[in-house]
């Protein structure tokens, strides 16, 4: 968070490259598309907010780029990782933690998805909260090759950073102070990353509660 922190404080400033810094922005992002440590999305959306109110020429389409081209170069980079893991006899502990990371029931999805759709549902993936791993782990499990993720994952991409700047550029027009819009991109981009969180809970309320004592007794201990 120290990075929409800086965003925040410093989104008056003249120039986007002094907001973020576009070198910053990009490792952001691969970094955030290797480990989910980085909000990536908040950062491109509030990247866009503060492009959005400079005089410069070409901000906007340089977040844009610079966004897509990371976001690729993460996935892909991850995609290799665990690709390796997949052909290794004894796996990889990148494949290991996609797996981990792979909600079961979303992973049963994304494969089904895949056999309909094939490569397509990477870009569906990119756009939906939480959607990306489970698809990916998918595509690996299914043995994939790279060059064929590759083909479908430049298209998710371009929508991702599309989407995320659409939002980016709806904060900075609705507010004079591109800090303002900044707080209201961030917080949209949270919103929408704990949407399926939020969902869960949703049906686990409407389903009602469940037997914890039949549990408990099948299962002494745990």
């Amino acid at each position: 968070m120290s990075g929409l922190t800086l965003l925040a404080e410093q989104a008056s400033s003249q120039s986007t490259g002094q907001v973020v810094g576009y070198p910053s922005l990009f490792l952001l992002v691969v970094l955030g598309s290797l480990v989910p440590v980085v909000p990536t999305g908040a950062l491109v959306s509030s990247a866009a907010v503060v492009a959005f109110h400079q005089t410069a020429p070409f901000s906007l389409a340089l977040v844009f780029v610079i966004a897509s081209c990371a976001a690729f170069l993460g996935d892909m980079g991850l995609y290799l990782l665990g690709h390796r893991g997949v052909r290794s006899r004894n796996g990889s502990r990148w494949m290991r933690r996609l797996q981990e990371r792979a909600d079961p029931a979303h992973l049963a999805d994304a494969q089904r998805r895949l056999d309909e759709h094939g490569v397509t549902v990477l870009v569906l993936s990119r756009l939906i909260p939480a959607g990306r791993i489970p698809v990916m782990v998918a595509c690996l499990l299914a043995e994939m090759p790279v060059r064929r993720f590759a083909r479908g994952d430049v298209p998710a991409c371009l929508a991702w950073a599309a989407a995320y700047q659409l939002i980016g550029i709806l904060g900075g027009t609705l507010f004079p102070e591109p800090w303002q819009g900044v707080l209201l991109a961030v917080a949209l981009t949270l919103l929408i990353a704990s949407a399926p969180q939020l969902r869960r809970r949703l049906r686990g309320s409407a389903s009602g509660p469940t037997a914890p004592d039949d549990t408990a007794a099948e299962h002494p201990g745990h």
